[in-house]
């Protein structure tokens, strides 16, 4: 096991943390670009955990290095989300610790904050279309977050559903 790697268990209530600090930053990242929050801001499908530290929300021996946190939005005809845009942020002191290679001022692990708009409408099931967009690869996004798991964040009522991989759609803890 990686030593860097904390094996404390992700709960709901870290889940929900992460959709705070995801909706702070889209929230800064609108008021910064207008012209995406005309585009975007009432196109959010759902927030999910992703990659490792989805895995080890399901099977709690993978460990978290860091957090990465994707909102997904109904693509508008118009333009795409920006891909290119990427933010990290500050878990903040938590039972996970810092990463020692976290970035100078961080008191807890980094957050990765991705955004994609995907083939879906505004309105549609937040679990069958991310499922869609991951099970047909057409972007590198895609293929690489099917090679682990992901798990919802927001919106609330869906909270803790593991959509990928979709055997893992039990119940929420």
């Amino acid at each position: 096991m990686d030593s860097d790697r904390s094996l404390e268990r992700i709960t709901r209530a870290d889940l929900k943390r992460l959709a705070r600090i995801a909706e702070e930053e889209r929230t800064d990242f609108f008021a910064r670009h207008p012209e995406f929050a005309i585009l975007y801001s009432r196109r959010l499908l759902c927030m999910a955990l992703g990659e490792e530290a989805a895995l080890h929300y399901r099977n709690g021996v993978t460990g978290v290095r860091e957090f990465n946190v994707w909102s997904f939005y109904a693509e508008h005809p118009e333009a795409p989300f920006p891909v290119q845009h990427q933010v990290r942020a500050d878990f903040g002191k938590s039972k996970f610790g810092r990463a020692p290679d976290a970035p100078d001022g961080y008191e807890g692990r980094p957050v990765e904050l991705h955004g994609r708009s995907i083939h879906a409408a505004p309105g549609d099931d937040p679990v069958e279309a991310l499922q869609r967009y991951l099970k047909t690869g057409a972007t590198r996004s895609a293929r690489e977050l099917a090679q682990k798991a992901v798990v919802l964040i927001a919106p609330d009522t869906l909270l803790g559903v593991e959509v990928w991989p979709t055997l893992a759609l039990l119940s929420p803890r």
